[in-house]
């Protein structure tokens, strides 16, 4: 019985070719990262105070569900005085 190696050593070339091809796009990504951020400085650091602003009423209409908030409008439960009513 023959076993063709050529076929695994192509794969292999396949997955070094494709991580190849991802370290240059991650290389190239960097690149274009640091120079949008040293040309545009100046003006993505004046709005750093109105994102902190900004972000105080979003984190408090976005972070509230975990407070308990609508724990009366549970169909489940009765109302006590329907529970009490006609026992003596």
């Amino acid at each position: 019985m023959r076993h063709d190696h050529n076929n695994h050593d192509r794969q292999e070339d396949a997955q070094r070719t494709v991580s190849k091809s991802k370290l240059v796009t991650i290389g190239f990504l960097l690149v274009i990262a640091y120079f949008l951020f040293t040309e545009h400085r100046a003006h993505v650091i004046q709005f750093l105070p109105f994102l902190l602003l900004a972000a105080c009423p979003l984190m408090h209409l976005f972070m509230h569900g975990g407070h308990g908030h609508g724990h009366g409008d549970r169909k489940d439960e009765e109302p006590k005085e329907l529970n009490t009513k006609g026992k003596r």
